[in-house]
């Protein structure tokens, strides 16, 4: 018990951390250069072209953007439904850990939405959504602090107000937060370079190359049980 508490959890672990980022910005560069211009994870700017579409009304294109919110809502719902009944399972002794299924869920989703056509962009953007939602709300901390993986504003904002009070106060666990805040940062902008190039050259089978970072972090999460 004592090692596992000196190490951590591995879910938390910065590497872990940084291969969830590197999927997160390639899924967002993909959805938005070969899929319709939809952000698989920024929400918020969904919520936004909605309205726009909407102001136009434009019912069909409004309903392009809907649907990966309403996806990514569902995804938060089914993510703590797995979360629930994993942690009942594992107070019995039986099966893989939770974030495990979430994360074998998000390969198998991804492998199948990277080959369905152009056409049918719409369930893309939504398994791609729904997979994102369920990855943010299984993978929420890195080194014990409040992280997204799939997102950047919030990472953005806590890593300055980390660096601020670093320089302020001279507090070396705050400069470490504010590394930290600002490595995922720098991974998720590794992840959409990644996205655009392999995007380009592979076209709608790019998105194959996301399970590469998920499958390493599936295997990552056997090296030390979890509490």
């Amino acid at each position: 018990m004592g090692m596992k508490q000196a190490h951590g959890q591995m879910s938390e672990s910065m590497r872990l951390g940084a291969l969830l980022a590197v999927a997160g910005g390639f899924f967002d560069a993909y959805t938005y250069l070969c899929r319709g211009g939809v952000f698989a994870n920024a929400q918020t700017g969904n919520i936004v072209l909605l309205g726009l579409e909407l102001a136009e009304r434009e019912w069909l294109r409004a309903l392009a953007y809907l649907a990966p919110i309403l996806a990514f809502a569902l995804g938060v719902v089914v993510a703590e439904v797995v979360k629930r009944r994993g942690k009942a399972r594992q107070a019995g002794g039986a099966g893989m850990h939770w974030r495990q299924v979430i994360v074998l869920a998000e390969i198998v989703l991804l492998a199948v939405a990277a080959f369905l056509p152009q056409r049918m962009d719409m369930a893309v953007n939504i398994l791609i959504s729904f997979v994102c939602a369920m990855q943010v709300e299984a993978f929420r901390k890195v080194r014990g602090s409040a992280f997204a993986t799939t997102m950047c504003t919030g990472n953005l904002r806590s890593g300055t107000e980390q660096l601020v009070i670093w320089r302020q106060t001279g507090d070396a666990n705050a400069a470490r937060k504010a590394r930290h805040y600002y490595c995922i940062i720098l991974f998720f902008i590794l992840g959409a370079a990644l996205g655009a190039v392999c995007t380009d050259t592979l076209g709608e089978r790019a998105l194959l190359i996301t399970c590469v970072p998920l499958l390493a972090v599936f295997g990552m999460m056997f090296i030390r049980e979890e509490a």
